[in-house]
């Protein structure tokens, strides 16, 4: 049955693949079946062009929807391009925010750890020692740690 599909794969299924996929990018959308859609309405078209042709079997016409899908998702992200800057950089880079605040040692920086508590949060920091009490500046952000130096 399935051998039968494929051996019948006219311009027709391609054009009803193709359809589907714009469809199906409308329901769940994220900008990527919307790339392979179009892929499969060109080779669609391309098949109502070439359909004569012996060559035009359905494994010639499976690889160039595969290759039409590639280009068409290349061609799409350059057009798409990364996006623009952002107003806000470090919107979900809370311990990158924190950078040239200064704060004061709630646990004092022992062998070079120690706590320091800023708005809420209790943050894990880096530095030289020094007793709890102590105004630090956040000079860095790494992987959740904060680096502090002396104010």
């Amino acid at each position: 049955m399935l051998a039968s599909i494929f051996s019948e794969l006219g311009p027709w299924n391609w054009f009803v693949i193709g359809f589907a996929l714009l469809a199906l990018e409308i329901v769940v959308p994220g900008v990527f079946l919307l790339w392979i859609g179009i892929a499969a309405l060109v080779t669609g078209a391309l098949s109502l062009l070439v359909w004569d042709w012996p060559v035009w079997i359905w494994q010639v016409q499976v690889l160039v929807f595969l290759a039409l899908s590639l280009v068409s998702a290349f061609a799409g992200k350059q057009l798409m391009g990364n996006g623009a800057e952002s107003d806000l950089p470090l919107l979900n880079r809370r311990a990158d925010q924190l950078v040239g605040r200064t704060a004061t040692l709630s646990e004092p920086i022992v062998n070079g750890w120690g706590r320091v508590r800023i708005d809420d949060t209790v943050w894990k920091v880096n530095g030289p020692d020094l007793p709890a009490g102590t105004i630090v500046r956040v000079v860095s952000a790494k992987n959740g740690d904060l680096s502090v130096t002396a104010a």
